[in-house]
Formats: structure tokens, sequence, C-alpha cells
């Protein structure tokens, strides 16, 4: 039977919906299992600079995960340092998860984005060849609109994987969460920490 005018326009419309949908849904990662461990890579973002240990983001996660996270941070670092530690890091712990938050010292030292974003490219590599699923975590760019950098939705496009654009912009944008200019206090990783837990729980389809 020949398709009607209006049937033929249902069609399309649901075609539409479905792909609408499908481009809309975060990328998935595997669910943890009990005994996972998460390696939290980057800078001084992740190593919790401004609050004390028990407060950066990775012990908080750790506890609301009810998993192991290592905090693997380094103040200062940028994404080519970054780069030349993460394959000794990656077959030290064995991670089931990595989530990726660097590139913020190279923004700050203005270092060419194009740069920063092959490092990540690379980042991301390393990881993905090894089996690991990796989360991106927007980093912001100086400016008076915090905002992540738009290379994080670039390479999550790149190699469809999840990225949290919005969370730490959201914190670095409310003085009440901040220590400094360009770091979270307790209470700030705190939100940060909840708003990864949320993040991976929908990625991983919980």
């Amino acid at each position: 039977m020949k398709p009607t005018p209006k049937r033929h326009s249902l069609l399309l419309l649901l075609f539409l919906l479905l792909v609408t949908a499908a481009c809309g849904k975060t990328p998935a990662i595997r669910p943890l299992a009990a005994d996972a461990t998460v390696l939290a890579f980057g800078d001084s973002l992740t190593a919790g600079s401004g609050a004390r240990p028990e407060e950066s983001y990775p012990a908080v996660l750790a506890g609301l995960l009810g998993r192991s996270v290592v905090n693997a941070g380094v103040p200062g670092e940028v994404s080519a340092e970054g780069l030349a530690r993460l394959p000794a890091l990656l077959d030290e712990t064995q991670p089931a998860l990595v989530l990726l938050c660097h590139g913020g010292n190279d923004f700050l030292r203005r270092q060419s984005r194009e740069e920063t974003k092959a490092n990540l490219r690379r980042m991301v590599a390393l990881i993905r060849e090894r089996g690991i699923d990796v989360i991106l975590v927007g980093v912001p760019e100086p400016g008076l609109l915090l905002s992540a950098s738009p290379i994080y939705a670039e390479l999550a496009e790149e190699f469809r994987i999840p990225c949290e654009e919005e969370a730490l912009a959201e914190v670095l944008a409310d003085r009440t969460l901040k220590s400094d200019q360009i770091h979270p206090n307790g209470a700030g990783y705190a939100v940060l920490a909840r708003r990864l837990k949320a993040f991976i729980d929908e990625a991983a389809g919980g």
C-alpha cells in the first residue's frame, strides 16, 4: 500500500525525533564494578588546591561512588607534562574509568589552543587504546563569562565519549564556592563531586 502524504509526514517526524533523542543522549560508559578503580587525572583542580586534601573532588567522589578514586592531580602541570605522565599511571592503577580534567594551566599561560587540544587528544587515545572508559571534564578559559573551552566538546564528539562541560564553570562562577580566582573551596569541590557522580550514573545508565 502506498503511504499517504499524512502517513509519510508522521513517519518522517518520528524519525527526526528519534535522531534528535540519540544526538542528545550522553555517550555511554560501562557500569563500575564494586572493586573498580577510578583515576582522576589533572592539575591543581584535581589535586584540590584551595581546600584540605579530604575535601578534594576525588576524595569526596570516592565516598559518593563507594569506589577507589585515585587523585592524580599535579598543581601547575600543563597538558604536555600530563601527557608524558599518563601512560605510567594507567599501567600502575589499571583504572576502569578516567576522569580527565586538564588544560587549565595551558589557558592561563596562553599556550596554543591547538597544541592543548592535540595533547588532550593523545591522552584520550592512550586511555581508549587500553580499553578504559574516559569522561572529559571541561575547564573554562579565562574571560568575563565562564564556560568550558570548546575543545572539550569537540574532542567528545570526535571520540564519542561523555563530557561534563558545565559543572566546573558553574562552580567557579559562584564566589561562595571559590578559594581564589581559579580554584574551588571545599564546598565547591563537593558540588563538583556531586555533579560528576550524577553524570557518571547517567553515562553508565544508572
